[in-house]
């Protein structure tokens, strides 16, 4: 096999670590084609653990870059959601049900939403252990710690993503079925179908990046909610909507004309929204949308 066919062949795990390190899919490419050019330049010959050299390449690209991002998004303009890797318009004919809710378990936006919340190491090491199955001896020589201090990484990050995560379970037909009443009640307007559906302590996240109009801080409470959403269809009428697919898990997909608008996607504990996050800025609504065209209905 010839050094590039190695390197194909490793290809997509290495885009898929680098993905759920950074939360974003241009990043997540960049790193993968600057590990590309370590490899190119590495005497491949002498590397007895070809996906070893290439993992440790693309972790340790990975947290050069997550740190730099997180220093960087201090400017950033309002909250900061990761970027979609797949959208898909409803049916999706990319993935079955069990391969859309595995890949959802994976990469939801909630869930990469959730890691921000890790420290680099942290975010890393929970990831190679519980995601990508790697033991901690293994770890250990990728972050430049020691196996016990890579237990304890993974340990506090464990914690932390537990502490956010819903207390109740609901299935991917209850999901739906709540996220598709709250797509209908968001369009009228209507505040007290969308109370009904919300937490009374609900957040919404909306990512519009400064480019376009977006909350700059979280809205906390179903009424600011109900509220927000009672204005924008008031004012100007809500945005045409399709359900869809983001990252495997159903979405609302919002369309000005035949361009993307937005995506928001729900949080769901018990019976009940907990969350709502939305991602407006236009450079995190690249990927490929697929299925049908894009001509919605309100």
């Amino acid at each position: 096999m010839t050094p590039t066919d190695t390197f194909q062949t490793h290809r997509p795990r290495l885009f898929a670590l680098a993905y759920r390190l950074l939360g974003s899919r241009s990043d997540a490419e960049d790193i993968v084609q600057d590990a590309w050019l370590r490899w190119q330049g590495a005497d491949t010959a002498a590397i007895r653990d070809p996906e070893g050299w290439l993992v440790t390449a693309t972790t340790r690209l990975g947290l050069d870059r997550l740190r730099a991002m997180r220093n960087a998004r201090v400017q950033y303009v309002g909250p900061w959601l990761p970027e979609p890797l797949e959208i898909a318009l409803d049916p999706d004919p990319l993935h079955d049900p069990a391969q859309r809710h595995a890949l959802a378990d994976e990469v939801s936006v909630a869930f990469l939403a959730l890691l921000e919340q890790l420290k680099p190491d942290e975010r890393a090491a929970f990831l190679l252990k519980d995601v990508f199955d790697y033991d901690y001896p293994e770890i250990a020589p990728l972050l430049e710690h020691s196996p016990a201090n890579c237990r304890q990484l993974v340990h506090r990050a464990r914690q932390r993503l537990q502490a956010g995560k819903p207390r109740f379970d609901v299935s991917p037909a209850q999901h739906r079925d709540l996220l598709t009443r709250f797509m209908e009640a968001s369009q009228r307007g209507d505040q007290a179908a969308i109370l009904s559906l919300l937490h009374a302590n609900a957040e919404m996240v909306s990512d519009g990046g400064g480019r376009v109009t977006a909350a700059i801080r979280p809205l906390l409470g179903s009424e600011r909610i109900a509220q927000l959403y009672w204005a924008i269809a008031r004012r100007n009428g809500a945005h045409p909507a399709r359900l869809g697919y983001v990252n495997g898990e159903p979405a609302i997909l919002r369309f000005q004309g035949a361009h993307l608008h937005s995506i928001t996607l729900v949080s769901i504990d018990g019976e009940r929204i907990a969350q709502v996050l939305s991602v407006l800025n236009p450079e995190k609504l690249t990927a490929l949308v697929t299925a049908g065209d894009a001509g919605a209905s309100s």
